[in-house]
């Protein structure tokens, strides 16, 4: 009697951190993400809750089904365009993790460069007083305020709800005793005509056409009222820049953000209202994003 051959059964998925991170990278990148790897790693950190770089000591482990249930749906969003920044509900800046929700611009490097050029300047000064229009997640001012402990902030946006994450912001770093927040349009809520040493700002400055040119996940998903300014992008600029001198104190500075294409416009700016010393400074990628200027 021919002996019978044994039913094969088969063979169980085992989903590893390096497995998932791989499949996850080789999806991402046929989806568009321009850094699939990061985004992967980034999103399993998340779902595992542990720290990104504990990921490397931990390839050969399994996920859980609550892990991988997870990471599902991060993946399925991401695939969609949505920032991994709102997935995960954070941002580094400064070396500072930062809430971020669908209410605020998401902090980028490049906007590091304020705060480094406001800390050179005010470096062994103190009682200095700094105004941050726009303050979003509240990035620069909370950083501005935590790497200089006798820096004092007075941080505005138009948002109530951005007001409310930069708060919370504030109060996670651990400097919400040294940061007022107001609501308003600029300087609209600054009614008692205060001075200050430093006002800086990373405002809307996206051509309205350009909108359309903007890399999904920020043209779908990002405050377009923290984004866009007018045909040309400056219509938030002109304002600042012509009402900026009013509430700087003798010698103040002010620093601003912007499109390297609207250079020229900008120093004219700066130039027509009286601004001296008016300087531009290039970002990592060698484009123009920073320009500042001196109250004469």
């Amino acid at each position: 009697m021919t002996a019978e051959k044994p039913t094969s059964q088969p063979v169980e998925e085992v989903w590893t951190v390096k497995r998932i991170l791989d499949w996850t990278t080789d999806y991402l990148a046929r989806q568009g993400s321009a850094a699939p790897r990061l985004d992967s790693e980034i999103l399993l950190a998340h779902a595992r809750q542990c720290q990104r770089i504990e990921l490397y000591t931990q390839y050969e482990s399994r996920l859980t089904d609550g892990e991988r249930a997870i990471m599902r749906d991060l993946v399925q969003r991401r695939a969609k365009a949505e920032p991994v920044a709102y997935l995960v509900g954070f941002r580094e800046f400064f070396s500072l993790a930062f809430e971020v929700t669908p209410d605020v611009l998401i902090p980028r490097p490049e906007t590091e460069m304020l705060v480094v050029n406001v800390l050179e300047r005010a470096k062994g000064q103190t009682g200095l007083n700094v105004l941050d229009l726009g303050t979003g997640s509240g990035c620069i001012a909370v950083s501005i305020a935590a790497n200089h402990p006798n820096m004092n902030v007075v941080a505005v946006d138009i948002s109530p709800r951005a007001l409310d994450v930069a708060r919370r912001n504030s109060e996670r770093h651990g400097v919400d005793d040294r940061i007022q927040f107001l609501e308003g349009d600029l300087f609209e809520p600054l009614t008692s005509k205060r001075t200050f040493d430093f006002i800086v700002s990373n405002p809307p400055y996206v051509a309205e056409g350009d909108l359309g040119t903007l890399p999904e996940d920020v043209r779908l998903h990002e405050p377009h009222s923290a984004l866009l300014a007018g045909g040309k992008g400056l219509d938030v600029l002109q304002r600042l820049i012509h009402q900026a001198p009013g509430f700087l104190n003798p010698s103040g500075w002010l620093l601003v953000e912007i499109a390297s294409e609207q250079a020229q416009d900008v120093v004219s700016e700066f130039a027509a209202t009286g601004f001296s010393g008016v300087e531009c400074e290039k970002d990592l990628s060698g484009q123009i994003r920073c320009v500042r200027g001196r109250k004469t």
